[in-house]
């Protein structure tokens, strides 16, 4: 297993944002998680990856060791352009970029924008939600409720309602970390899965990729899928068919299985 050499913060698109990095050769992977994950809870992937590239893995404004506050725009335009300075600052090309759920649909509208420092997409399970289409399947009390706790201090049996299925060291590690979401920047970013057109961005990718669905996840269904083959041709897709929506919690193996399959490498454990 690959080491953490370090934690480091850069200054982009007007804000602090702080990266996470695991191992050394290979190509740059910018890994961008979700809504509610702090870049530390993707250590168990990021060490993996690492095998086969440089991942440094971002904390999103709102979260984690990144600028919080007060009336921090946390939309995403907001967040897409901190992707987008934050690779020209670091004068990363052809950067493998893979995001899950909300940080996929952050990469999907970064690369419509810009994509001449990104060489491929890695597409996790991300919402296809948007104006006129159906609502989210988690609720936004999921994320408040949690976080609130989080916020007065609790522990990973705290949590296990809302994650029952989660190990006792995933439990523990959200329970540590969990408290830096700020509830403001959540409820904006959950929100924008409901108002932020994501499916306009697809004709305008021209970066290729992969796209990866959760089967069991409730949040790409099979008639989503076959909409984005017809507006995204470039993204080769394919189905966590034993995993929920937090695909390498609930099938490590299964997703870099299918990760691997797409990439050409394998990140076997043994």
């Amino acid at each position: 297993m690959s080491a953490l050499p370090y934690g480091y913060h850069v200054r982009a698109n007007g804000v602090r944002l702080h990266l996470l990095r695991y191992g050394g050769s290979g190509p740059t992977m910018l890994l961008l998680p979700g809504i509610t994950s702090p870049a530390i809870t993707w250590g168990f992937v990021a060490q993996r990856l690492a095998r086969h590239y440089d991942v440094h893995v971002l904390d999103f404004r709102g979260r984690g060791l990144s600028q919080s506050g007060p009336g921090l725009d946390a939309s995403l335009d907001a967040m897409a352009a901190d992707v987008i300075a934050l690779l020209e600052a670091q004068g990363w090309q052809d950067t493998w970029v893979l995001g899950h759920s909300m940080g996929a649909r952050v990469a999907i509208r970064a690369a419509a924008q810009q994509a001449q420092r990104m060489g491929r997409l890695l597409l996790i399970d991300p919402p296809v939600t948007g104006p006129g289409r159906r609502s989210y399947p988690a609720p936004l009390s999921w994320y408040v409720d949690s976080i609130r706790l989080a916020t007065q201090g609790t522990d990973a049996d705290g949590l296990r309602a809302f994650s029952p299925t989660w190990t006792e060291e995933q439990l523990r590690l959200r329970a540590e970390w969990l408290h830096t979401c700020d509830e403001a920047a959540i409820v904006q970013a959950y929100n924008g899965f409901h108002q932020d057109d994501i499916h306009a961005d697809l004709p305008r990718l021209r970066t290729p990729g992969l796209l990866m669905a959760a089967g069991r996840g409730g949040v790409i269904l099979p008639e989503d899928l076959a909409e984005i083959a017809r507006l995204a041709p470039g993204l080769v897709q394919c189905t966590a068919d034993n995993a929920g929506h937090m695909i390498p919690w609930d099938d490590e193996e299964g997703f870099f299985a299918l990760l691997g399959q797409y990439l050409g490498c394998s990140f076997d454990t043994v």
